[in-house]
């Protein structure tokens, strides 16, 4: 898998398919083969930032 935002393959493990991008910081979730995109913010929350992207760049192949 690599990051769609920046193309890193340096991507770690979080959780049930859930992963961090060490090259960019941002956080990956996987559900039915796309690959959703989150910010963490300040307060440890998340914002999508899945409209960034177009659907094929998220696919995982």
């Amino acid at each position: 898998m690599k990051c769609p935002n920046c193309q890193s393959k340096d991507i770690g493990k979080i959780g049930i398919n859930q992963y961090y991008c060490w090259g960019c910081f941002i956080e990956l979730s996987l559900s039915k083969g796309v690959i959703h995109t989150h910010q963490v913010e300040e307060d440890g929350s998340l914002s999508s930032l899945d409209d960034l992207f177009d659907e094929e760049d998220r696919q995982l192949i």
